[in-house]
């Protein structure tokens, strides 16, 4: 994550086609879970068959072609799973997620031939000791874990000038709309692989903007749920506070679908304790077509503070779509959230990295590669290649803090979270709002490894709800340019289900989803 995210405002070239013919070739191209299940259903193909079909795509395009570079390693037992489950009873393929290939953030751990890096070279042979409690609930659900995406490493929080989808272990992601253009981060390889049909959902995580933002540079959906609706245990943490793993996939039935599956409480979370009263087993209830006609909808003028026109005319003109669907659109204050925010958040992730790290470390064991923080900057300083970019100035902050016993710890928390989450109620409140709405970010900015990514003109809306805890959706809005713009709704705390609503409302009246070229710029 960042703490912000930013885009750069660019001229044009021409655009040149780079992709062959393997869309063509691919006959799963768009494919959605049910269209996937029916398939098996009606006994026209096999769990392996798909599984296979999606390998050969991600060979074809990801590892050679195009080189995407999204999947930074595949499960070489995902064939032996798919077999599996052909030959299971027909009252188990009933499952939510039955045979279908699932893709994981590499920050996310399996108990299997596939290690958990976070996309760190110091983490390149780290093999989780027990499947994380989220992969559980997948596998549980019928879900073949095909393979693992490149992020920003560290999930973008090691330090300055960083560029959103390099890791020193995966390399670059590209974009597959424009492959010199940025898939922003840090669930870059998620977006970015989902959007190119390498699988039919991936799972990301977000601390700040880290699935939203990726979601909408990569034309695809992306939930981030209320921070405890999901458990984070197994998982490469930044922030006990703002943490949450989301699912990212094409549709908003999908991400309803995937989302039932994964949501419950863990008592190795605390943050999950309690909060059985507020979640559905079933989103998919929310899949109706009343998600806009009634509703009032609150946005800030000038949103993007006059650094995109483009992006605020987009914006604008989806506003007169959701109004002619009968919602109600009420402009709102644009100091609802406080600047000192974002800086006691930072300062808040600073304390809670450092010790949440160390707990995770010492979850691998006594064979662990890296003990500590400190080992971990150690190694980058004795690792060219980790820091052939740019540095790890926030690892070096947050090893020099005193962790949560930082005497800074609480006060930061205490107006980071309590300041956010009472901005979004009380204007919530104050309008009569059912939900916020903003443009997600800009469209995506040229990648520069030498420089990072781009500041100047920066635009993202994620910082609130993350901040907050909160859940917010984001589904493509429109395109600026060949590049996919995404549209956000925010809403209250256990909230999914009516953001889901409101979403998939968007996208049956107004679809944008279009499958990327990979053009050359």
């Amino acid at each position: 994550m960042k703490k912000v995210i930013l885009f750069a405002v660019v001229l044009f070239g021409a655009l040149i086609k780079a992709q062959d013919k393997t869309d063509s070739q691919f006959k799963y191209l768009e494919y959605d879970i049910e269209k996937i299940q029916n398939l098996y259903r009606n006994n026209k193909v096999t769990v392996k068959e798909v599984v296979e079909a999606y390998f050969k795509r991600i060979n074809d395009i990801d590892k050679n072609g195009i080189q995407l570079n999204s999947v930074i390693t595949t499960n070489p037992d995902a064939i032996k799973i798919a077999d599996s489950l052909d030959h299971l009873d027909s009252k188990f393929k009933n499952k939510p997620l039955f045979g279908i290939p699932v893709l994981l953030k590499d920050n996310i751990d399996t108990h299997d031939k596939m290690p958990n890096t976070a996309g760190s070279l110091a983490l390149k042979n780290s093999f989780p000791l027990q499947d994380s409690y989220l992969v559980k609930k997948l596998r549980d659900a019928g879900a073949v874990i095909i393979g693992k995406t490149n992020l920003s490493e560290w999930a973008n929080f090691r330090g300055e000038k960083s560029t959103s989808g390099w890791s020193g272990l995966g390399g670059l992601t590209k974009n597959p709309y424009i492959l010199n253009r940025n898939t922003c981060g840090s669930s870059a390889g998620s977006g970015a692989a989902i959007s190119s049909n390498l699988g039919i959902i991936a799972i990301g995580t977000e601390t700040n903007g880290s699935i939203v933002c990726p979601s909408s540079f990569n034309g695809i959906v992306g939930l981030k749920p209320t921070v405890g609706l999901i458990s984070r245990q197994g998982i490469i943490p930044i922030s006990s506070s703002q943490d949450t793993p989301g699912p990212m996939a094409r549709t908003v039935k999908d991400i309803a679908i995937s989302l039932g599956t994964m949501a419950g409480e863990d008592k190795n979370d605390k943050k999950t304790i309690g909060n059985t009263p507020f979640l559905h087993k079933d989103y998919t209830q929310f899949l109706t077509l009343t998600g806009l006609k009634g509703k009032r909808f609150g946005y800030v003028k000038g949103i993007t503070k006059g650094a995109n026109k483009k992006v605020d005319d987009l914006f604008l003109q989806t506003l007169k779509i959701l109004e002619a669907q009968g919602a109600t659109i009420v402009e709102i204050e644009k100091d609802w959230i406080s600047p000192e925010i974002s800086k006691n958040s930072f300062e808040l992730m600073v304390s809670e990295f450092k010790d949440d790290l160390n707990d995770y470390l010492k979850s691998l064991g006594k064979n662990a590669a890296i003990k500590n923080i400190d080992e971990l900057i150690a190694f980058n300083k004795n690792n060219k290649e980790e820091l052939q970019y740019f540095g790890q100035e926030y690892l070096e902050i947050s090893a020099k803090s005193n962790g949560k016993k930082d005497k800074n710890y609480k006060k930061a928390v205490t107006i980071a979270q309590k300041g956010s989450q009472q901005g979004i109620d009380s204007v919530i409140k104050k309008y009569n709002l059912d939900a916020i709405i903003a443009p997600t970010t800009a469209e995506a900015w040229k990648t520069d490894l030498k420089n990072g990514d781009n500041y100047e003109n920066f635009y993202s809306s994620s910082s609130p709800a993350a901040i907050a805890g909160y859940p917010s959706i984001t589904l493509p809005m429109g395109y600026i340019n060949e590049l996919p713009i995404g549209i956000s709704f925010f809403a209250g705390k256990w909230e999914e289900g009516k953001l889901i609503n409101m979403a998939y409302t968007f996208e049956q009246i107004n679809p944008q989803r279009k499958v990327p070229q990979f053009l050359k710029e």
